[in-house]
């Protein structure tokens, strides 16, 4: 591993994986420790996504392990600096220390970044003991009683071969279910994970890439059912990023070792339902859509991609990016030659009547946010042959027809 600090208060290295491991030192090394643990936890819960991810934490070496938020800024105005603060401010934590040392350059998705939080202060104390103690767990009463679901995916008119993949599972202790097409199943205990990839790379590499995300996840997760902490969000998500950066580094290793699959890659969004929980991971352009009993419709993932950042900065509009010359160009993939990624997590409480949609790009230049929320937004039909996840990919490569579309539609009943 690179130093990359040590003084007397702490020893920083960075690991060949990307990650960085910090070992606290001196008298009060461990206030400083469970402060910091305490205020990454807090963050990650309000989905700030401008400061590292806690992946370990170990109190009794007083250590921790975090993803990796680029390089130190060496130069930036006084203005620029207090808004970059400020920012932080708003998802409920001030910065005791807040000057330029703690500002990061994250060159993936052109972001800065803030660091070092074993002096900082939760704004609002009781919210924090709240997200700590209020960790999902699946012995909480269940609304919910059952999964309703559909996907389908076509290769479109032009394309000679379909690049996407889809994923539906169930499994508990002692078994795993693979999910058809479509169906309806009662929670009864069940974990369920639903997933779709898009891959990339031309001649069969790019099928094989999504096809290899797709099949890792059913070699990784439920072997975990058993260990997993069933009420430790935290836990959820060291899960999901092991996945993650598993699928990463074999795809790479692959890509190197085998010329006609030279830079292949993969997008992946998947949800996995516990109990009355949705966690979710993601990484690529391909989407996850939320439509809540409420009425409220969001996109829950974020495109990595510099038009999607230009998007999310409000700099473009959803015309503007759909035209934008380098909308496609992804700044973070499994595989595709990257060296780091630092994939999308979170997790939200459902309830009966949310519905969730995965999609890959082909969906998307086919249909605009709005034809997609119409859909979604669509009483279930028992009458017609056609499932939703059918009707969404035929009617995108209807208006579009360049790529392969891909769409998993959820409903929680």
């Amino acid at each position: 591993m690179q130093e990359a600090k040590n003084t007397a208060r702490a020893l920083v290295r960075i690991g060949y994986d990307g990650r960085v491991h910090k070992a606290y030192r001196a008298a009060d090394a461990r206030q400083r420790f469970e402060r910091e643990v305490e205020v990454l936890r807090y963050l990650e819960a309000r989905g700030c996504e401008f400061v590292p991810r806690l992946l370990e934490a170990d109190p009794e070496k007083l250590e921790i392990v975090t993803t990796h938020c680029g390089a130190r800024v060496e130069q930036m105005g006084e203005e620029r600096i207090k808004e970059i603060f400020a920012e932080l401010e708003q998802y409920g934590v001030r910065h005791d220390d807040p000057f330029l040392r703690n500002i990061t350059y994250r060159a993936l998705d052109g972001r800065f970044c803030i660091i070092d939080f074993e002096f900082a202060t939760i704004l609002d104390p009781a919210a924090g003991a709240v997200a700590v103690e209020s960790a999902p767990s699946t012995e909480l009463a269940i609304a919910v009683q059952a999964v309703r679901w559909s996907g389908a995916t076509e290769k479109g008119p032009i394309r000679p071969n379909n690049e996407d993949a889809w994923l539906g599972i169930a499994f508990d202790q002692r078994d795993l279910h693979y999910l058809g097409k479509s169906g309806e199943v009662p929670l009864a205990g069940l974990d369920f994970v639903f997933a779709v990839s898009d891959g990339m790379g031309g001649e069969q590499s790019g099928e094989f890439a999504s096809r290899f995300a797709i099949d890792n996840i059913t070699r990784r997760l439920p072997r975990r059912f058993r260990l997993s902490p069933r009420h430790n969000a935290h836990g959820f998500y060291q899960i999901l990023q092991e996945l993650f950066e598993a699928t990463h580094r074999q795809l790479s290793t692959l890509g190197q070792s085998h010329r006609e699959g030279r830079n292949m890659g993969a997008t992946l969004s998947l949800v996995w339902i516990i109990g009355r929980w949705v966690f979710f991971g993601h990484l690529g352009d391909s989407r996850i859509y939320s439509l809540n009993r409420s009425g409220m419709f969001r996109m829950v993932s974020e495109d990595h991609t510099h038009v999607g950042w230009l998007r999310r900065q409000g700099r473009l509009n959803e015309r503007e990016a759909r035209t934008h010359p380098r909308k496609n160009v992804l700044s973070q993939s499994l595989g595709a030659g990257a060296q780091f990624i630092h994939p999308q997590m979170g997790c939200f409480e459902y309830e009966p009547g949310d519905r969730l949609l995965l999609c890959t790009d082909g969906v998307i230049e086919g249909l605009w946010d709005r034809a997609i929320e119409e859909r979604m937004r669509e009483p279930h039909s028992e009458v017609s042959d056609e499932t939703m996840a059918s009707r969404l990919v035929r009617e995108a490569l209807a208006e579009s027809g360049r790529d392969n579309a891909t769409a998993v539609l959820i409903e929680l009943l």
